[in-house]
């Protein structure tokens, strides 16, 4: 970020600002790993939902939000279906 866009302040893009809040996210549940099934799964599912709805007609059901452990590996699993383009 250079000195001017910092005073005049630059809007930051849609996906940006995404990547950005999932990685305070995924931060945030490393912190706290006691929990087996993290709580901000729905809600992060929910968000997605509205940005991608910005763009195309989606089914919320079409989207799904997964976190698997293995070892010492985590795996977050986000599987988007589009509707056909017809």
């Amino acid at each position: 970020m250079s000195f001017l866009s910092f005073l005049l302040g630059e809007k930051k893009k849609t996906a940006t600002v995404a990547k950005e809040r999932l990685q305070i996210i995924l931060a945030h549940e490393r912190a706290g790993r006691n929990a087996s099934e993290p709580d901000y799964l729905p809600a992060l599912q929910r968000e997605l939902v509205a940005v991608i709805g910005k763009y195309i007609a989606i089914n919320p059901d079409d989207i799904r939000v997964n976190l698997e452990r293995h070892d010492n590996l985590e795996v977050l699993e986000v599987k988007i279906e589009l509707p056909d383009a017809r």
